[in-house]
């Protein structure tokens, strides 16, 4: 039996392919580093002026300008989010997450 022969990768499928390897990249890289936008949040979330409304400036920021860093004390979990290469903190949020009761031997 004669093997099957493939047809070549076309050219759109090429682009596409190389698209998507390129925007997994970039994804990874800003869940590396700590970008705002990968960490889950809500658009009402991403208000860093603090004016009450969330604009598209904004959540561009989140993916460029503004990192999360989580810390856990206990039971007690927090996110500090800070503007991309400064210390400046622009909020701090905390939350009490509760641990499922572990089984008496």
């Amino acid at each position: 039996m004669a093997p099957v022969k493939r047809a070549p990768f076309t050219p759109r499928r090429k682009a596409a392919l190389g698209f998507f390897l390129v925007l997994l990249a970039v994804l990874s890289w800003l869940h590396f580093t700590g970008a705002a936008a990968t960490r889950g949040l809500e658009r009402k979330d991403m208000d860093w002026n603090g004016d009450g409304t969330t604009t598209m400036h904004e959540m561009l920021q989140s993916l460029y300008a503004v990192t999360v860093t989580t810390t856990t004390e206990g039971a007690r979990e927090c996110r500090a989010f800070h503007w991309r290469g400064s210390a400046e903190t622009l909020r701090v949020d905390c939350r009490t997450v509760m641990q499922p009761a572990t089984p008496k031997p």
